[in-house]
């Protein structure tokens, strides 16, 4: 398994050279197939001296995800959404896509990918036919109330909200709730 998470705060994680370079790191680490596909790579641009560029990265994924006898490898690419999506710009989350897209078009048996992400319309657009199932939390009966649940022991724990009146609380916990039930 290698997993990644899309991290909003931090810009330099933002590109899929992170992204390859990451989950490349981790294949390596559990396959000593894949451990020795990296290290050519390492070898060729002279012990880490010099970077590949993400096509290179890209390749060698892709060598590892092929190489024969492998077990079922999942890729984890956690909230997507969280990759700035500019209008206009290539955003950090177009390669993403587009990575994810490439390696579904390999059409590899034992390869799994999992994508999370809040609805987009861009992310939607490019994943719904690649997807073999979806999973939706907004329509998922109990996430309304474990929101209600979380949003109302914050008020009741935190100093500051358990002075609020009980009827402020209410109102809170009520607007989150259904503002979150229509995603």
């Amino acid at each position: 398994m290698a997993y990644f998470y899309c991290d909003f705060v931090d810009s330099k994680n933002q590109g899929i050279h992170r992204l390859l370079a990451s989950l490349i790191a981790q294949l390596s680490a559990k396959s000593d197939a894949c451990y020795n596909i990296l290290y050519t790579l390492y070898s060729r641009y002279n012990e880490g001296l010099r970077q590949p560029d993400d096509d290179i990265l890209l390749g060698c994924l892709e060598k590892m995800l092929k190489t024969e006898r492998q077990p079922t490898m999942y890729i984890i690419i956690d909230a997507l959404d969280e990759y700035p999506n500019d209008s206009g710009v290539k955003s950090p989350r177009e390669p993403v896509l587009e990575l994810v897209m490439n390696l579904v078009d390999l059409h590899l048996a034992n390869i799994r990918i999992c994508v999370t992400s809040c609805c987009g319309a861009d992310t939607k657009a490019a994943l719904a036919s690649l997807a073999s199932h979806t999973i939706s939390l907004h329509s998922e009966g109990g996430q309304k109330k474990d929101i209600a649940d979380y949003v109302g022991s914050s008020l009741h724990t935190n100093w500051v909200w358990c002075r609020w009146s009980k009827g402020d609380k209410e109102m809170i916990v009520d607007t989150l709730s259904q503002k979150a039930e229509r995603g």
